[in-house]
């Protein structure tokens, strides 16, 4: 399953740095604005604490993590959406994306420019929202012109896609992004098909250092995390060993990249299942809410089509037992069918008859 988070903010808050600590991809990322024209990409791993104590317990020869793609993608500036900047470019190359990582500057250093020649977090947020939505407005007029002419068929279907864009269109007028317009799911469908900018969800980073500016905490949604991306960085260059001791010493559970990691796994709508045995741990991905099946066909189409049931424990459960054999003795491996709903942190073995 691939799919992709966009990193964007304007130049010089910090993104291409953000992007290489995640990654460990070395792509340039110098002090002038528009030094990332393409956009890079690079597939992260997602932490998973579940994999090595049941790839222990199996006697796995290998583990295997699931990925997050993320792309680099250059900074915009103010009157991006008119193609400032090479807007048109950067804009087109976030519709692509499916969540967008919005890096937003919150730390002082006069060695490095900041594109408007002052550090206001709240003003730079609102200038790449305001582009992104001026963005989706553009594509909603067109949108709607068609949909009027359309509308002329009487048609039920096209009538009611007219009727949602007039709504969404007048509530972007008011400055609503389209992931905060109430809508229901035949709606939601509906409009899916033009890729709105700002439908895609959305994780604000704080880039923060000993200099932090003070933000007005009640714009920030609740999906925002204070990053000090260069220390970040720093630690991301250290072996795990030094990793794991550096962050108990700052008293942390776990890195403020692995949250971010998790994060963005969460706001993607993905949960994962786990496959262990002698051969390998794995973890697999899927949306949130996906049929027993679907997940079965992660692995092959084959097992997919023909999928007879699953047999299901939880993660803790299986290890608590010591082996599959000992749950299936405890009565602690389930049988689900085609209906069942795939839990992240199920362990699943998938019977078929190919």
């Amino acid at each position: 399953m691939s799919l992709s988070i966009g990193i964007v903010g304007l130049p010089n808050v910090g993104k291409s740095t953000l992007f290489n600590t995640l990654t460990k991809k070395q792509v340039e990322a110098s002090n002038y604005p528009f030094c990332t024209i393409e956009p890079n990409v690079g597939m992260v791993t997602v932490p998973d604490e579940r994999l090595e104590p049941l790839a222990k317990m199996s006697k796995s020869a290998k583990v295997v993590p699931t990925y997050i793609e993320f792309v680099d993608i250059a900074g915009l500036v103010k009157g991006a959406n008119a193609g400032e900047g090479l807007g048109n470019q950067f804009l087109a190359n976030i519709r692509e994306c499916d969540a967008v990582l919005e890096v937003v500057r919150d730390f002082e250093n006069s060695d490095i420019h900041h594109v408007d020649g002052k550090i206001d977090p709240d003003s730079d947020r609102e200038t790449i929202d305001t582009e992104l939505l001026l963005a989706d407005m553009a594509t909603m007029t067109k949108a709607l012109e068609r949909a009027e002419k359309d509308a002329k068929s009487n048609k039920k279907e096209e009538i009611r896609l007219r009727d949602v864009l007039r709504k969404v269109k007048e509530e972007m007028e008011n400055g609503i992004t389209v992931r905060n317009i109430e809508l229901d799911k035949e709606d939601e469908k509906l409009i899916k098909q033009f890729n709105f900018l700002t439908a895609k969800p959305i994780i604000y980073v704080l880039n923060i250092s000993d200099s932090k500016v003070e933000v007005d905490k009640a714009k920030w949604q609740k999906d925002t995390l204070e990053l000090n991306i260069k220390l970040e960085n720093e630690i991301a260059s250290l072996s795990e060993e030094e990793q794991t001791e550096y962050i108990k010493e700052l008293g942390l559970s776990e890195s403020g990249l692995d949250k971010l990691v998790k994060k963005a796994y969460e706001i993607l709508g993905l949960v994962s299942f786990l496959t262990t045995g002698p051969e390998e741990t794995r973890a697999w991905t899927v949306k949130a809410g996906s049929s027993a099946p679907i997940a079965a066909g992660r692995i092959h189409t084959d097992i997919q089509e023909g999928f007879i049931r699953a047999e299901v424990i939880n993660w803790q459960d299986l290890l608590n037992a010591g082996s599959e054999a000992a749950a299936r003795e405890k009565g602690l491996i389930r049988t689900e069918g085609k209906d069942y709903i795939i839990q992240d942190g199920d362990v699943c073995h998938f019977l078929h008859s190919k």
